[in-house]
């Protein structure tokens, strides 16, 4: 947006000084208020958030490592604060990996994908556990209707606990999805990209 010159100040300069010279009453300065504390997200900082499919709850961090730690339960503690970071750490792949196996076994939750606000795993990102490993079996096993705050906002996508992903451009699975994508997918292309309303896990 192009800022352009005010014109009349010279008579605002005029006319504060003329109210002073006259002796006006002059009202006391008001003080600031101090600005209140930022959350995360907020003042261009990414946010992080999780989703437990099986309660709904969502919680929102300030790094990646605070989200993972939360959605792993505690055993995933040491991933990159970056989520950008993380999707080209091999070690954490493994770890999250590892952590799938162990819980598709007991069938605990499992983080399933992690969706990225931007290109490249950039800006907000919301990792959403279900209850179990994706089956293989043609079938979306897990599905979520995005909240209004993320419908239509994701343009990357991780995949996880064996799951591919389909995207879907309205709630309740509706409309011609996109998918499934198997893997780290930095673009997920014009078809779908701040398009998404619901997503299911197969």
């Amino acid at each position: 947006m192009i800022s352009r010159p005010r014109h009349g100040t010279h008579r605002t300069v005029t006319l504060a000084a003329s109210v002073l010279l006259a002796g006006a009453v002059t009202a006391p300065v008001a003080q600031a208020a101090p600005a209140p504390t930022q959350a995360p997200g907020v003042g261009g900082q990414p946010r992080h958030c999780t989703l437990d499919l099986g309660t709904d709850a969502e919680h929102c961090y300030a790094t990646f490592t605070e989200a993972v730690d939360h959605a792993s339960k505690g055993r995933i503690d040491d991933a990159p604060a970056s989520a950008r970071t993380a999707t080209g750490d091999s070690g954490f792949r493994t770890e999250v990996e590892r952590l799938a196996d162990e819980d598709g076994a007991r069938a605990d939750g499992v983080i399933q994908g992690t969706f990225f606000d931007d290109p490249g795993f950039g800006g907000d990102s919301l990792t959403i556990s279900g209850e179990g490993l994706c089956e293989k079996d043609g079938w979306v096993d897990y599905q979520h209707d995005l909240e209004d705050g993320w419908k239509n906002r994701i343009s990357s996508v991780q995949p996880w606990g064996n799951c591919w992903i389909w995207l879907y451009p309205e709630p309740g699975l509706g409309g011609d999805r996109d998918g499934p994508f198997k893997e780290n997918t930095g673009d997920i292309g014009d078809f779908m990209n701040d398009r998404t309303q619901s997503i299911g896990f197969s």
